[in-house]
């Protein structure tokens, strides 16, 4: 996983909970990387499953949630570090059907060796967008976060709707209805 994933989400637990928790979970998740990242960097995913699973604890919120609130969070940030990738569509679902063909791209541009998740469009109308999200990580909550949060950069609200094609989450049905 990329090390900028790593330094969002670090930067996202200050952000909420504080410097303090942040040298928490790191001293107790005993870290290969000792919890230093660079964005460029490639790390193990289960330091990032270690690091989450220490904050569930540390805080009482479940890991879905903490995933959830997290895909809200990275939006923030992707569009303030990368606002021409979002600022070139006119709609949420655009952007979203765009994932594959084009953000991925971009990504892959800017860190060759990133595995990222696949999506795989279904159908798509005007105001609905159903796609299967396939994942080795099986990180949907956090998918699910960046899509609400898609809606509501672009003012528009949505119904996300999903359903486990795989009880590991790696791969998840999406069916995403704007509301208004």
């Amino acid at each position: 996983m990329k090390g900028i994933v790593f330094d969002e989400f670090l930067q996202m637990v200050e952000a909420n909970y504080g410097l303090i928790t942040v040298d928490s979970i790191i001293t107790k998740s005993d870290l290969p990387s000792g919890g230093v990242y660079t964005t460029v960097g490639t790390y193990d995913f289960n330091e990032m499953v270690a690091l989450v699973t220490e904050l569930s604890q540390e805080i009482d919120v479940p890991v879905p949630d903490l995933l959830h609130h997290f895909g809200h969070y990275l939006f923030d940030s992707l569009v303030k570090t990368h606002p021409e990738v979002v600022s070139s569509y006119s709609s949420p679902l655009s952007l979203i059907a765009s994932i594959e063909d084009h953000i991925h791209v971009h990504v892959k541009k800017l860190y060759p060796d990133a595995e990222l998740p696949t999506f795989k469009i279904l159908e798509q109308t005007d105001t609905q967008l159903r796609l299967v999200y396939t994942s080795s990580r099986g990180l949907y909550m956090l998918a699910k976060g960046l899509m609400e949060k898609t809606f509501e950069h672009f003012g528009q609200k949505v119904n996300v709707d999903f359903k486990l094609l795989r009880e590991d989450g790696k791969e998840v049905e999406f069916t995403l209805k704007q509301v208004g």
